[in-house]
């Protein structure tokens, strides 16, 4: 099974991971860096991931991090350290693709330097050298995970790479220079100990397949901001879709299995870019305060609005996704209307059914709403879909048959058990099994 994100991120994806992991033997995570933030609460206890899979909160689940990902190796062995400091054992259930790309310091740098020089264009980024190692990897010179076993080599590549990063900061972009010196011992203290968890993703994926262990892929960001399809250039610098998976992990796509697509109930975005359906008056404040709707990798307060169509059946459309899990639904609670925009108006006054590749276009488009009646009960902590409040079942219905998947699964709130399974279709019955066994 493939658990992605539907929206711009943030969708509730780790929590998602985290209650179906019980079920998985292996959780892979193919996509992203450290820019991803994944939370997940268990009880009272919350942890916030970035780069190792959520499924590492259950202690029977292995973890495998793909070819895809951009590695910043004192960031991962900080998480590590965080997981352990929490009871949390890492070591032997955690394994990293040699051919993962190393994130250095001066990638850092350059991120945060070509950020600072976009001026009123920025994108966003969290400045954690996330593109700047992408990029490195399509001008074939970046440095690869295999050689944190071979300290000799990967000190030369390191300082021989950071030389050149070094020219460009101070002749592009007019910052000072990384202190080379500080920047090796940092990466040569991490690589040291992260080592031993490097080995081939691909044969040990393949061996769970063949002892029918079922096999959950963890996806980071979401479809919005997928490097093809989505709100192009606000976007990632990877691929957010289902076939990136294959590619990252070395499998073949017919290991990946359905498709669970995560969103929000309404819809939220951090950084800059077209957000068609953001409201900026007080429904918007108040599904910030409510949703508590600030970034678990920079803090940043995340825009709010509403639940958009149009965007969620391209999401649908291009990532192949079989059935959706609901987020946050809880937080419309108490609203006496809510907007769901059902098509977009162009400049001329053109209806646009699809999300347009223009993002300049998709950022003057005006929202079509259709409006829906709130509901007076709450549907927090409920577990079951017969005890929601009438309008809450038709929000879902509405919602369901507009985008033309059926909603899985339901989340009422930010633990596990605040969750439930919905309708008959065989992703609802997977996960109905799931929650009932665990």
């Amino acid at each position: 099974m493939m658990v992605i994100g539907g929206q711009w991120g943030d969708e509730g994806k780790g929590k998602v991971v985290d209650l179906l992991s019980s079920a998985f033997p292996a959780v892979v995570r193919y996509n992203g860096g450290h820019n991803a933030g994944h939370t997940v609460r268990v009880g009272e206890r919350k942890f916030a991931l970035h780069l190792v899979p959520s499924g590492i909160i259950h202690p029977d689940s292995r973890c495998y991090m793909g070819a895809g990902l951009v590695i910043d190796p004192t960031a991962l062995l900080k998480e590590i350290d965080r997981l352990k400091g929490e009871g949390i054992e890492v070591e032997g259930r955690l394994c990293l693709s040699p051919r993962a790309a190393i994130i250095l310091p001066t990638h850092r740098a350059l991120d945060l330097a070509r950020e600072d020089r976009r001026g009123d264009g920025k994108i966003g980024t969290t400045g954690r050298g996330i593109g700047p190692a992408y990029q490195d990897i399509a001008q074939r010179r970046c440095l690869r995970t295999w050689m944190l076993a071979d300290p000799a080599k990967l000190r030369d590549a390191a300082r021989a790479l950071m030389v050149q990063h070094n020219a460009e900061l101070v002749a592009l972009f007019g910052v000072e220079e990384v202190d080379l010196d500080a920047a090796l011992d940092e990466v040569m203290a991490a690589a040291k100990r992260l080592a031993p968890l490097v080995r081939e993703v691909g044969p040990e994926i393949r061996r769970h397949a063949d002892r029918g262990d079922p096999i959950l892929f963890e996806g980071a960001q979401g479809v919005l901001l997928d490097l093809n399809w989505g709100t192009y250039p606000f976007v990632t610098s990877s691929s957010c879709l289902p076939g990136f998976a294959a590619a990252s992990c070395g499998v073949g796509p017919r290991y990946l299995g359905p498709v669970l697509g995560v969103m929000k109930a309404y819809a939220t975005r951090v950084g800059s870019g077209p957000f068609p359906t953001e409201d900026f008056g007080p429904d918007g404040d108040g599904l910030r305060d409510r949703g508590v709707e600030y970034g678990t990798t920079t803090g940043r307060p995340r825009r709010c609005g509403w639940f958009d169509v149009v965007a969620a059946r391209h999401a649908v459309q291009t990532a192949g996704i079989d059935a959706l899990a609901l987020t946050k639904i809880d937080v419309l609670d108490g609203l006496k209307t809510l907007k769901v925009c059902v098509a977009y108006e162009g400049p001329g006054g053109e209806v646009i059914e699809t999300v347009p590749a223009d993002a300049d276009l998709l950022a003057e488009v005006t929202p079509r709403y259709v409006d829906i009646p709130g509901w007076g009960g709450a549907t927090e902590g409920l577990i079951n879909e017969e005890a929601l409040p009438e309008g809450a079942r038709a929000y879902l219905k509405f919602l369901e048959d507009q985008v033309g998947i059926p909603i899985a699964l339901v989340s009422t709130g930010p633990r596990r058990e605040e969750t439930m399974a919905r309708g008959s279709s065989p992703m609802a019955e997977k996960i109905a099994k799931i929650l009932s066994d665990a």
